[in-house]
């Protein structure tokens, strides 16, 4: 088990930018994949971004493909969101996560979670 913990959200304006962290604590973070998802008021949970143990391999929702960009730092055992020109409909909770079983987007997978960092972008 590895424990979750994301930050820097904020209230930013439209076209801004933020970068969130996800601070992990635990055995092997190295060997996770982590994940990136939001929720919105109303909404379902939906992915964003996710990357693979080495960092050799990301993937994007085609809504923040271009403007969000996902690293990891496996000596810090933290993985980042950067997140560039921001949209009032990028507004949600912002979660991270993390598995060991696949590379994947799909937040089923992920049997590790965070509490979440609220982003608000304003228009």
């Amino acid at each position: 088990q590895v424990q979750l913990v994301e930050s820097g959200g904020g209230l930013v304006q439209s076209g801004d930018s933020l970068r969130l962290s996800c601070a992990a604590s635990g055995r092997a973070f190295s060997s996770y994949n982590m994940g990136w998802f939001r929720q919105a008021p109303g909404k379902e949970r939906e992915f964003v971004a996710a990357i693979n143990w080495s960092g050799s391999s990301t993937d994007y929702a085609d809504s923040v493909e271009g403007r969000f960009t996902v690293s990891r730092d496996n000596a810090k055992n933290t993985v980042y969101l950067r997140m560039d020109s921001l949209k009032p409909e990028d507004t949600a909770l912002y979660y991270c996560a993390a598995t060991r079983a696949v590379f994947t987007t799909t937040a089923v997978v992920y049997d590790n979670w965070g509490r979440g960092t609220q982003v608000t972008v304003s228009s």
